[in-house]
């Protein structure tokens, strides 16, 4: 019973703040170089097709969002 007041709690105390944060995604973009971590082509390309796929994922989401407001609304 007191697990689930906390987990209630835990809820209530979320802001807007928190549902934008961009987290691991924005330091998956937004990192510096670290020296420790093996650097070879395989990997490079591997990050570049990652975050091109990222983009065209969130590109498209908004494109979606955007055609149903302008239908629903225009």
């Amino acid at each position: 019973m007191e697990e689930q007041k906390n987990t209630a709690k835990a809820q209530e105390k979320r802001s807007w703040k928190e549902f934008f944060q961009l987290g691991e995604v924005g330091s998956y973009f937004f990192r510096g170089k670290d020296p420790n971590r093996p650097s070879n082509i395989n990997i490079k390309m591997m990050h570049g097709v990652n975050k091109i796929s990222m983009l065209m994922f969130l590109a498209c989401v908004i494109i979606i969002i955007t055609r149903i407001i302008i239908r629903n609304y225009f």
